[in-house]
């Protein structure tokens, strides 16, 4: 059934998909989202890429590294935040805005339980609500996490010059993040007690006390990876060890809204999303039409730009006959 259906991946500030930008997924391009909360840049990678928009690359060198050569998939994001959140509230993880427990298949409880035991202990949620969410503290979630600098620019973003040049190619050695600190990031990183490597960071910061005596500062950078080798985006599907859960045998015949998955940052204190990042099923007949209204414009695109190129290549004989200035006025002044 998978066949039925290609990804889309999109990003914003808020649930509201009008606010969203869509991510190019394996092109080292990010999207960048600002609100009263924060400055962040995203990106996402997903293995064997079938999906939105037309002829998006099938793979990224990110899963050519020895360190991700298993992962299926990463969300890698830096932000700025506007305003101090204490460790203990700042979160990462899915949630809906719709039930999803008749969709679930037989065993999630199982399969859910092995989830927190293998890969995050610090997960912590309810599927079985009106609004189901599972949520983790990002101290001890993310998978690999980088304290930057407090340097701001003028209009108190911080200045990122690769942004700016619009990513590179996706044939790049791609430049992997590694846990650590830079600046006066190191100083932050060794005064707060926060461990050198990533598996003793999260071990450290399932200890609720922990997560409150560090603070994600305002106007600091920090840097986060997010990856699994569990969740196939290519298939649809669910592989954790002693399961394999197709979504799309549970989801297939339901509306729109539930074939979509959303990753969010959010601090809990407040109930204040940060930004969201919603990978979305949707129909192969639908892309299609997609893809030809797309196609169809850039056609309309590079039509009006060969007329406007035959105009300026119609006025060069005029240019050629009637030198410039011939119909100036004269230098001299009038005595």
């Amino acid at each position: 059934m998978s066949d039925k259906f290609i990804l889309r991946v999109t990003g914003g500030p808020e649930y509201d998909p009008s606010t969203h930008s869509t991510i190019l997924v394996n092109t080292r391009t990010p999207i960048t989202i600002s609100n009263e909360h924060l400055d962040a840049s995203v990106e996402v990678n997903v293995q064997r890429y079938r999906g939105l928009p037309p002829g998006s690359p099938s793979s990224s060198s990110y899963f050519s590294s020895a360190e991700h050569k298993f992962d299926l998939y990463n969300i890698s994001f830096s932000f700025a935040l506007k305003n101090s959140i204490s460790g203990n509230d700042l979160v990462f993880g899915n949630d809906f805005d719709h039930p999803i427990r008749d969709r679930l298949p037989p065993g999630f409880s199982t399969a859910f339980n092995i989830v927190k035991w293998m890969i995050d202990p610090g997960l912590e949620g309810d599927p079985y609500a009106d609004e189901p969410y599972l949520y983790g503290p990002l101290l001890s979630s993310i998978n690999l996490f980088e304290i930057g600098d407090k340097d701001m620019s003028k209009d108190g973003k911080h200045s990122k010059e690769e942004d700016s040049e619009g990513g590179s190619s996706e044939d790049d050695e791609y430049d992997i993040l590694q846990e650590g600190a830079t600046g006066s990031g190191e100083k932050v990183r060794e005064e707060s007690g926060m461990p050198g490597d990533a598996k003793a960071r999260k071990k450290h910061y399932l200890t609720e006390a922990n997560r409150k005596n560090f603070t994600f500062e305002a106007g600091r950078e920090y840097k986060c990876d997010f990856f699994n080798p569990y969740l196939d985006f290519n298939e649809f599907c669910l592989r954790i060890p002693g399961f394999h859960i197709n979504i799309i045998k549970y989801w297939g015949g339901q509306v729109m809204r539930d074939h979509s998955l959303r990753y969010v940052l959010r601090n809990k204190a407040t109930g204040d999303l940060l930004f969201v990042i919603v990978f979305t099923l949707v129909p192969a007949e639908e892309a299609a039409k997609e893809a030809k209204k797309i196609e169809e414009a850039n056609k309309a695109k590079e039509a009006e730009f060969a007329k406007a190129t035959e105009k300026l290549e119609n006025l060069r004989p005029f240019e050629q006959e009637y030198p410039k200035g011939m119909f100036s006025a004269p230098s001299h002044s009038i005595r």
